[in-house]
């Protein structure tokens, strides 16, 4: 097993494999202190104002002057970067070598479309009527046979006293789970009295199946609950028409983000994402990158890859409104790392945003999608999205990804209505919280596997999830939503 690692040969840094004593040396530096797993060593001397180097790039700048062997971390480095940026297309992209897909058992919908769950999504347009839809979510449970997977309530507290962009994005975001591939039916519970009226959903909706999506008003209804109940039944029925049947995975639309990161993500899991993401494009599937403030100081290894000069400058809008979204609140841009993150080894938001776009592999960027749009493009995608686990999870899910995939350090439970796998980063988590991780890339750091071998691994599993194997989230009853909100509550 190795101790420690050198990512690139320009680092100026190593990164710990584990706990390391004060006394051992490594890459011909001699350790001053202990050092934590995940974080980083000097090995070279770095001066006061000078780049501290790591995966080949500046990931901040140094405090004072660090010694050859010493920590490096919040007490000696800080963020090199600030505000907004000008930037100029320089392409780099490299086109993969394209493979044969393989098939996974899934459900053919009308028009084409895919799903990989048969389930009958609840979707309340206002918080209000939220333990309504609770309700006939639990009475849906009796209706669970066949092929028919699971009645499921995702409950919000917005869709009222919201105004202009806030009112719009709800509107939006809610219309795209309506029209998500894994529910085979839907039901839309209205108040009757809110602002996201039913009218205005039904055009947010757009052409939709009145078969396949029904409206519940209360205020309208002598009993909203039994009258809840036989549309569920008659959802039911039809949703009970669907099977299992072999499908390319070149249709296969899969999330990728990260959370509760340490310094292994970039070593371990989002360079296994990577690889996984650019075998499932070579297969002519579809991946999707968010977490747009996770990408800020590592933004141009992404512009770069844009297909052609119109996704780069959608890119380039979609990162720069993001930065002025945080800027018109007062926030530093570039204050991101978590408690967590950095407990874990992140120290700067260079640092984390190296790692996290390793999720995003090497092909080529297809499209750039704002924040409750659909995916319309192949290939990769990056999603407009904050880096909130519950928000972005959720905007992968509305953007139309059949399930995601979630790299993290530290474990969460947490689940989005797309089945939410967690990829550990190191070996001791996906151990100890077992009852959360469903897979783990800890062997990457441990000398056993390369990130290209455990991917395909990964897929493999991905295959089985699509097929029908339960993620543990899946298992615990983890499924809720978060929606994006900037600005007035009336």
């Amino acid at each position: 097993m190795k101790d420690a690692i050198k990512i690139n040969k320009a680092d100026n840094v190593a990164v710990a494999l584990r706990e390391l004593k004060a006394g051992e040396s490594f890459f011909g530096a001699t350790l001053d202190t202990d050092v934590p797993m995940g974080h980083k060593i000097a090995i070279t001397e770095i001066g006061l104002g000078q780049d501290v180097i790591k995966y080949g790039l500046p990931i901040g700048h140094a405090t004072k002057d660090i010694p050859r062997g010493a920590w490096v971390h919040t007490h000696n480095m800080a963020t090199g970067l600030s505000g907004e940026l000008s930037y100029t297309y320089e392409p780099s992209t490299t086109e993969l070598p394209k493979r044969e897909p393989t098939t996974f058992l899934g459900y053919r919908r009308e028009g084409g479309r895919v799903g990989i769950r048969n389930e009958i999504w609840i979707i309340p347009t206002v918080g209000c009527v939220n333990d309504v839809a609770k309700r006939l979510a639990k009475e849906g449970e009796a209706l669970v046979s066949g092929s028919l997977e699971g009645v499921w309530a995702y409950t919000h507290p917005y869709g009222c006293s919201q105004t202009g962009g806030d009112h719009e994005t709800t509107k939006r975001l809610l219309a795209s789970l309506a029209h998500h591939p894994n529910a085979a039916a839907v039901l839309i519970v209205t108040l009757g009295c809110e602002n996201l009226t039913e009218e205005q959903f039904r055009e947010a909706l757009g052409d939709f199946d009145g078969e396949r999506i029904k409206f519940l008003s209360c205020q309208s209804s002598e009993d909203e609950i039994a009258e809840g109940k036989e549309l569920l039944s008659s959802l039911a029925e039809r949703a009970k028409r669907y099977e299992r049947e072999p499908i390319p995975s070149s249709e296969l639309i899969v999330g990728m983000k990260c959370g509760g990161s340490d310094g292994l993500s970039g070593i371990t899991a989002n360079p296994t994402v990577g690889c996984f993401s650019d075998l499932l494009i070579s297969m002519g599937g579809t991946t999707v990158l968010t977490e747009v403030p996770e990408m800020f100081g590592a933004e141009t290894l992404l512009m770069n890859r844009a297909k052609n000069e119109e996704v780069f400058e959608k890119t380039v809008k979609m990162i720069n409104s993001f930065k002025s979204y945080f800027l018109s609140h007062g926030e530093n841009v570039y204050e991101n790392p978590s408690p967590g993150n950095k407990k874990g080894g992140i120290t700067t938001l260079e640092d984390k945003s190296c790692g996290c776009v390793q999720k995003g592999g090497s092909a080529p960027v297809s499209d750039v999608i704002g924040y409750g749009e659909r995916i319309t493009e192949r290939g990769l995608n990056l999603l407009a999205g904050p880096g909130n686990d519950l928000v972005s999870a959720t905007a992968l899910t509305a953007a139309g990804a059949h399930l995601v995939l979630f790299t993290t350090g530290r474990g969460t439970p947490f689940g989005a209505p797309a089945p939410t796998m967690k990829l550990a980063t190191n070996t001791e988590l996906a151990t100890r919280k077992s009852s959360w991780i469903d897979f783990s890339a800890g062997t990457v750091a441990e000398g056993e596997d390369t990130p290209e071998s455990v991917a395909a691994r990964l897929y493999e599993l991905v295959i089985e999830i699509a097929s029908g194997k339960r993620t543990r989230a899946e298992e615990n009853g983890c499924r809720e939503i978060a929606i994006f909100k900037d600005g007035v509550t009336l």
